[in-house]
């Protein structure tokens, strides 16, 4: 019998890095029809609407009584259809404001999460944050969604080891890693050059970071390492074959957040980047038509929705990704560059030296990812140095680009979104076994003696 599966998350068009990942999940998980009857959606908003299908249920996400409200219309729904229903919670700390407000303290995804468990629906819980040093708050939320769900996944592989850790305690049996999808998992559906033919970028070396901006993103060490890459390594003529993109515009709620007063000295430390870079540089809300050989960084200030951002993709040569946040396990940009066959000069964020460097211990300094498939920088000011490094490996020596490019496309492949919403259905199939089991056909034994073979297990597991 099919599932039927609910996610709560934000959805499109909410511009939000989880609204775009719960959409690719939801569009996978339709290709397999056999396994999964319909998919719906309950919208956490913050005046983002309308809403198309499979939204069908909106919860305010600043009201308390709204998420209690949804979450018993799941259940009443769950139980008008004849398939089971399986939900699926996407958290964020920043989408669950406690009863006054306050952002980041809020304890709506377990109040959901105990009220589909009593109810007898599977529930599982993806976080997408996972924090090594947690307050207490953040800490008892990962702890008590754990106890209440059926399972946990997460996108990398070292969150399974943090979660197991003395700081969460969480049992091993109750946690999965599945891979973020990619959407692009062949690029020779798009062909670099034409796509660069396209927007007037034809005679030009591209580096680019894509995606929503925000001061976590690093852009200031990224200007500033591409300025450092120009002056140091490339002559005037050069120079003119050479761009940095940033295409994306700002986080619409960092935009509105404190009367606006963040956002603005967030553009103040651009341009003073950008003044420190000594570089040429303008803002444009379309690149048709702009002399981009008139400029080394350029501002592309629009919303990249799925077809510009799949050619933006395509058209780049090496993407810089300069994030300040070290903990961050997931991230779609990089997911995608990869699955694009794309290089990343990545700062050492979790889900970059996982994909790239395969966890091993990142010494100090620019380290090439493991199979080459990637560059990794220290973060804040080392990066500026080690971000010009990187560019002038890769810009002056290219087959070994092209050899990286590939390999990373190798890894890349295997995170399509059909593979990681098959690996999700499976591991649904493993949890509702899990359910069904009939424990009462052999004996159960209590321990009443100490274990005098403790000590061999502890060195197996040791080693």
């Amino acid at each position: 019998m099919p599932y039927n599966v609910r996610i709560v998350s934000t959805y499109p068009p909410r511009r939000c890095g989880i609204a775009t990942f719960s959409k690719n999940l939801a569009n996978a998980l339709s290709h397999f029809t056999s396994e999964v009857g319909h998919i719906r959606v309950a919208a956490i908003d913050n005046g983002n609407g309308p809403y198309n299908i499979p939204v069908d249920l909106v919860i305010d996400q600043y009201n308390p009584q709204s998420w209690a409200d949804m979450a018993e219309s799941i259940i009443k729904r769950a139980q008008e259809g004849s398939n089971p229903t399986v939900v699926l919670l996407q958290h964020e700390y920043g989408l669950d404001p406690d009863k006054d407000g306050n952002d980041a303290r809020g304890t709506h995804y377990i109040e959901m999460a105990k009220t589909f468990t009593a109810a007898k629906l599977t529930t599982v819980v993806y976080l997408h944050t996972v924090l090594d040093d947690p307050d207490e708050h953040q800490k008892a939320v990962v702890q008590d969604l754990a106890k209440v769900c059926d399972g946990v996944i997460v996108t990398t592989e070292s969150a399974i080891d943090i979660l197991e850790s003395d700081t969460y305690h969480i049992e091993h049996s109750k946690l999965k890693h599945i891979d973020h999808g990619i959407r692009m998992h062949n690029p020779s559906h798009y062909d670099r050059l034409e796509i660069k033919n396209e927007f007037g970028l034809e005679r030009q070396f591209l580096a680019t970071t894509l995606g929503l901006l925000s001061p976590d993103k690093g852009l200031e060490y990224g200007i500033r390492g591409f300025g450092r890459f120009l002056e140091e390594s490339c002559t005037p003529e050069q120079r003119k074959s050479i761009l940095y993109l940033i295409a994306g515009e700002c986080h619409p709620d960092f935009v509105r957040a404190d009367g606006g007063e963040p956002h603005k000295r967030f553009q103040a430390s651009l341009e003073v980047a950008l003044e420190q870079a000594k570089v040429r540089w303008c803002r444009v809300k379309d690149l048709r038509g702009a002399n981009l050989e008139d400029y080394d960084v350029v501002f592309l200030d629009t919303y990249l929705d799925e077809g510009m951002l799949l050619r933006m993709y395509g058209a780049t040569n090496v993407m810089v990704l300069p994030y300040l946040n070290m903990q961050q396990i997931s991230s779609g940009v990089l997911a995608d560059t990869l699955g694009s066959g794309r290089v990343a000069i990545a700062t050492k964020f979790r889900y970059a030296r996982e994909l790239i460097y395969s966890n091993k211990q990142c010494p100090e300094g620019l380290v090439m990812g493991r199979y080459v498939r990637g560059i990794l920088v220290d973060s804040m000011e080392p990066s500026v140095e080690q971000i010009a490094g990187g560019l002038d490996y890769l810009v002056f020596n290219k087959q070994r680009r092209l050899f990286m490019e590939k390999q990373a496309h190798q890894r890349g492949y295997q995170m399509s979104w059909n593979n990681t919403a098959w690996a999700l259905l499976q591991y649904i199939d493993f949890l509702r076994e899990e359910h069904e089991i009939v424990t009462g056909r052999g004996i159960t034994f209590s321990r009443e003696k100490p274990s005098k073979y403790e000590h061999i297990r502890r060195a197996s597991s040791d080693e």
